[in-house]
């Protein structure tokens, strides 16, 4: 596995446990970080960072673009997906659509329900079409 995908993979799990915890992300992540078992990928820290900077705006969009779907009612790791997948989309110049689309498909894939792709892959192929319009 490459190293920004396991730095995603390990940012879902910060993501997930903190949201199930009912605790700040970015907390869980300097928790970590301080007790040893932080991320050894800076770009754990950024992804986690980034979506809690961003998350109303993040949140907002998703709920416009899951057809059907409240965040609520979406599945806690899709939900963590899409956040992640869609700050790339966003916020990171360096990730092509393509790569941002195409890792969160295989943190989905992996770890969530057998609908969770193509869900996620509609949600997030919409915004990357509109991304222009999303400003």
């Amino acid at each position: 596995m490459a190293a920004r995908s396991k730095a995603r993979k390990r940012a879902l799990d910060l993501l997930y446990a903190s949201e199930m915890r009912g605790e700040s992300p970015v907390e869980a992540l300097e928790r970590a970080i301080s007790e040893g078992e932080g991320p050894t990928n800076a770009y754990t820290a950024t992804l986690v960072r980034g979506v809690v900077e961003h998350q109303e705006r993040i949140d907002g969009l998703l709920r416009d673009y899951a057809e059907g779907w409240t965040l609520e009612r979406m599945p806690a790791v899709d939900r963590n997906v899409l956040r992640l997948g869609l700050w790339e989309l966003l916020y990171a110049d360096d990730v092509p659509d393509s790569v941002a689309i195409s890792e969160a498909l295989a943190l989905v894939r992996d770890l969530s329900t057998d609908d969770s792709p193509q869900f996620v892959n509609g949600v997030l192929g919409n915004l990357a079409r509109n991304k222009a319009n999303l400003a």
